[in-house]
């Protein structure tokens, strides 16, 4: 390895740069004595903070200025320009800011400003003595980081069925699974971060009842706890076929850590692999095994993938792409039965296997807060403040089902930010602070190199308009009804789709 070190991009801010050079609503890219910053300009406003997003490392200069704020080009997490603070999942961390001066046309980035946790006063009313958060997710890992970021002192108790600390997800059907991102990627703490934060996190622990009127959680081993403010983070399982050989040694699903490890180590002595669903999750599966040099076959009921979701022409493209890498597809049809060496198809075609993973979909985890008689509706029912129908007592993520402002309706979706983002808006509220859920829905996916984004909820819709080339990778679709944009999926076109949730933000906060 070289000794030498990479010079750092553009001006170093310390040292000063002319005002001239800075665009009136825009940023330049340099460093503060070798740490690599942005310095950004809104009318008469000048702010100097860290260059990249502290979630997966995008470069910010990249992203999107709206108001104060600057956000991620690649998963839409939101930063404070005045203080660097990380507002908006599924950045967990701050980015650097500076002061700025401003003398003689030029302008400087000197004194770093302190970051983290900072003492806020509590909401009419107080706090909480106590909360305790049931789930280990992203929604239940936000809630409790937020709670600490807000300046609560009293106890917090995560108690997760997972066996595993809280984890990256979405990471597990990606880089993690196709063997390109390493396991230290994993892990979103580390068990020292809840120590010092006096976190008390539980794994392994299960919960079996909530008794309202006593305010306890009752584990599966006899333990319980006590709660002033309960929060539902109980998230979703993965939906398990019905049919002969569905519980074969060989057959798979992916929802957790520990089902992810299996299934690399099934897939390490695999050769011919059958996934059973075409969606994300199954697509996403079958690209990283394609990256493990494992044959692929897709099967199932639709006759071209993503086509709800995404349109026929994105459909298409989609099953281009993984047939240009190999995977052979099987749509149209169902699985009849699995055997130690085979999937049969529903026509009796035989597939080849030694391995089979199942992606057909998931259920809220909603028996918990059933059990405990709280209002569930296609998942549990929650008001704009994503309270349950019981006072101090919130349900967020995969579970939870919201009034959205934007389109009228309840929504229930099962994406990685949007949990994380109703973690940290419930820890608020369980803290008073009365604040709407309002944040537009999005999520990512990733195949080989192509990235999907997507923003909005469109369940249902009567026109995708295209603007741009899917086949050439630059293109933003929309999805309208009744003439109203819905949702907006881009690919190669990041500052595209920041605007369109921007936009979405501002219909929503209006409505």
């Amino acid at each position: 390895m070289s000794d030498e070190t990479t010079k750092p991009e553009g001006p170093d801010f310390h040292q000063g740069v002319a005002l001239s050079l800075v665009p009136a609503q825009g940023s330049v890219v340099g460093h503060v004595q070798g740490e690599p910053a942005l310095l950004v300009r809104r009318g008469d406003a000048l702010f100097a903070v860290g260059a990249f997003c502290t979630h997966y490392g995008a470069p910010l200069s990249d992203g999107l200025i709206v108001g104060d704020t600057i956000r991620c080009p690649w998963h839409h997490a939101c930063f404070s320009l005045r203080t660097g603070q990380a507002l908006c999942a599924p950045a967990l961390d701050s980015i650097p800011g500076w002061r700025v001066e401003q003398r003689d046309g030029m302008v400087y980035a000197r004194e770093r400003l302190e970051s983290g946790p900072g003492a806020k006063a509590p909401a009419a009313g107080g706090a909480p003595e106590s909360v305790v958060i049931v789930g280990g997710g992203a929604a239940g890992n936000a809630a409790a980081e937020t709670l600490r970021n807000e300046g609560y002192a009293g106890r917090i108790t995560m108690l997760s069925a997972d066996d595993a600390a809280p984890y990256d997800r979405p990471n597990l059907s990606k880089g993690y699974l196709a063997g390109s991102a390493p396991e230290e990627f994993i892990p979103l703490r580390t068990a020292q971060f809840y120590r010092e934060r006096d976190i008390a996190l539980k794994l392994g622990a299960r919960v079996v009842s909530i008794d309202v009127k006593n305010k306890s959680v009752a584990l599966a081993d006899g333990d319980s706890y006590r709660y002033d403010a309960l929060l539902l983070a109980t998230g979703a399982q993965p939906i398990k076929l019905d049919l002969p050989g569905a519980d074969l040694p060989c057959v798979h699903y992916l929802r957790s850590l520990a089902d992810c490890k299996a299934l690399i180590a099934a897939a390490g002595a695999a050769s011919q692999a059958v996934v059973v669903g075409a969606s994300f999750i199954g697509l996403e599966v079958a690209a990283a095994l394609r990256a493990r040099h494992i044959d692929v076959d897709v099967v199932a009921p639709e006759t071209i993938p993503m086509e709800r979701i995404l349109g026929a022409d994105a459909g298409r493209f989609i099953r281009g792409l993984h047939e240009e890498h190999g995977v052979r597809f099987h749509l149209g049809t169902t699985v009849a039965a699995i055997t130690p060496q085979s999937v049969v198809l529903k026509d009796g075609t035989a597939l080849d296997a030694d391995l089979v993973v199942v992606g057909v979909g998931v259920r809220p985890d909603t028996g918990l807060a059933e059990k405990a008689g709280l209002a569930v509706d296609r998942g549990v029912v929650v008001d704009e403040y994503l309270q349950t129908g019981v006072q101090g007592i919130f349900a967020v993520g995969d579970i939870a089902r919201w009034p959205d402002r934007r389109s009228g309706e309840s929504l229930r979706v099962e994406h990685w930010a949007v949990a994380e983002r109703q973690g940290q808006t419930a820890a608020r509220n369980i803290l008073g602070r009365r604040e709407r859920f309002d944040a537009v829905p999005f999520f990512w996916t990733e195949q080989y190199d192509l990235t999907i984004s997507y923003v909005g909820h469109a369940a249902q819709w009567d026109e995708a308009r295209i603007e741009g080339r899917i086949n050439e990778r630059d293109c933003a679709i929309s999805y309208l009804r009744q003439g109203k944009v819905c949702a907006v999926a881009t690919i190669g076109r990041d500052q595209q789709s920041l605007e369109a949730e921007a936009r979405m933000q501002d219909d929503a906060v209006d409505a």
